[in-house]
């Protein structure tokens, strides 16, 4: 892929993603919050990144596997989504440094 290419997928990418988020944000001045939507929007952000992580883990091998675990045990014991990413990422990296 040359330079130009990336550069026309990358402004590609942005305007649709600027285009979702700008539709999203006005049609949501003509939908009612209910407690069971505001819910859902909560949800999303950690189900997108379970989505990723599962794919992760099924194709990849012991690194993967042992981060996956260590994120579910800091989200059980700490309950909070950034500390078991990181967990998980400290976790594949000494991992692949240290030859697994």
């Amino acid at each position: 892929m040359s330079n130009a290419d990336f550069l026309i997928l990358l402004a590609a990418m942005a305007a649709a993603t600027y285009f979702c988020r700008a539709i999203g944000f006005l049609a949501m001045r003509y939908v009612p919050m209910t407690p069971r939507f505001e819910a859902a929007l909560k949800a999303t952000p950690i189900s997108v990144m379970t989505a990723i992580v599962a794919i992760a883990a099924m194709r990849g091998g012991p690194p993967e596997w042992c981060a996956t675990a260590a994120v579910l045990f800091m989200m059980k014991v700490s309950g909070n989504d950034i500390i078991a990413a990181f967990t998980g990422v400290g976790v594949i990296a000494l991992m692949r440094a240290y030859g697994f």
